[in-house]
């Protein structure tokens, strides 16, 4: 039996989208002169949005493995993006809580967040990006019901 070639499924397009787009924002982002990744710029994104998240929970959220967001943390701690406290209620948590230096990068990019957004949707009308989120949707559950 022979297979189609990866690199000609839409899976592989995918993730070359996906890729792509990481790109473009990271080169974004560099403009701006701010020491910061992508990911780093997502986990500020999440945890401003909703400060009560797990680890484990922003590890989903963000598609890495615990230990990954761990190191992340630590590193934006160093870097003063972030603040890590002992949580009152329980000794073995920590609350994190975002910086001065985090709060004012986050505005500082938001201009550059709908850019991105904007440059990489170019062109594409509302019916395909709801037509796209469908089929990616029925992509995700197809991929949840193997398990």
């Amino acid at each position: 039996m022979k297979l189609d070639s990866p690199t000609g499924t839409i899976l592989y397009f995918i993730e070359k989208t996906i890729k792509e787009y990481r790109k473009l924002c990271q080169r974004n982002i560099d403009k701006t002169g701010l020491d910061i990744t992508v990911d780093q710029t997502l986990l500020l994104i999440i945890i401003n949005d909703n400060s009560k998240l797990s680890q484990k929970e922003m590890a989903e959220l963000l598609f890495k493995d615990y230990a990954s967001v761990t190191r992340m943390i630590e590193l934006m701690v160093k870097k003063d993006y972030l603040i890590r406290e002992v949580n009152k209620n329980d000794r073995r948590r920590f609350n994190l809580l975002i910086s001065e230096k985090g709060r004012a990068s986050l505005k500082a990019l938001e201009p550059t967040i709908q850019e991105n957004r904007s440059v990489a949707l170019h062109g594409l009308i509302n019916e395909e990006l709801i037509q796209m989120n469908t089929s990616l949707q029925k992509i995700i559950a197809n991929c949840k019901i193997s398990k």
